[in-house]
Order: C-alpha cells, then structure tokens, then sequence
C-alpha cells in the first residue's frame, strides 16, 4: 500500500500550469514544510516535501492555497528519474496530492503571523452541529 498523510506549511504559493490540447488539466506544484516531531541538535526541524496535485485538486490549490497556509494531505509516494542537461541522471521523488484540507482556522493562522486573506474561511461549527459552508465554493462541493 502507498498511502501518505502529511501536516504543514506551504513554504510558496501553488505553481499552477495546465496542459495543452483539448482537455486541459491543471497541474499544481508546492512545497510542504512538515515539522519533525524530534529534533537533533545541528539538524533542521522540517522536511521540505515536493507535492503536486492534479485536475480538480490542483484548481483547488491554485484558489485558495497561499504560501503559509496550513494544510493537512493524504497522497500517495512517486519516484521517477530524468536525465539533465549535463547528462546526469536525477532521481526525483514527490507526493501525488488526492485530498487536501485546511488545518487551521483562518484566524489562528492570521493569529501566527501568515496573512491567507484571499481564501475563504474554513467551516466552523454552528448551535446545530453542521458546519457552515463559506460562500463561493460550491463548484468544489463533492455532491449536488
């Protein structure tokens, strides 16, 4: 089984391209600080994890994912291999993005020092136990 769930920070805002030809298909790049949970002295206390996501999550990102923004994502691991200009062969690794959710409300992120104004903010519970759907999202609502 290859299945990844990661927490953290993007350290940028998504890089988004879309493919040619007729169906195009949005491709969203980031990269995820994820804190380690044990620290060693001399040593950084985050991994900086490659991430790229497809379709309708990759629009996702592009729309309202900017750099600070914490994240929770579950994936899956690719590695792949590309030979560069200078005719060495690189070995790439990266998570394929399938889900993604916000980690945070908005204000404990403004309250942590990232800005995020331009994306909506993140359900909150409401008396009756439902949670409140921010305005302008229901195009990426799973359901009708």
């Amino acid at each position: 089984m290859n299945k990844v769930i990661l927490m953290g920070r993007l350290t940028r805002d998504p890089e988004v391209r879309y493919s040619q030809g007729e169906n195009s298909l949005a491709i969203a790049r980031f990269t995820l600080a994820v804190d380690r949970r044990f620290k060693r002295q001399g040593e950084q206390d985050a991994d900086f994890i490659s991430c790229v996501s497809f379709g309708k999550t990759a629009e996702f990102a592009e729309k309202y994912l900017k750099q600070g923004t914490k994240i929770a994502i579950t994936g899956r691991i690719q590695t792949g291999s590309y030979t560069n200009k200078e005719g060495q062969k690189v070995y790439t690794t990266e998570v394929v993005v399938e889900e993604t959710e916000f980690a945070e409300s908005k204000s404990a992120s403004s309250e942590s020092g990232y800005q995020n104004t331009s994306r909506p903010a993140p359900t909150e519970a409401i008396g009756d136990g439902f949670m409140n759907i921010p305005d302008g999202i229901d195009e990426e609502l799973p359901f009708n």
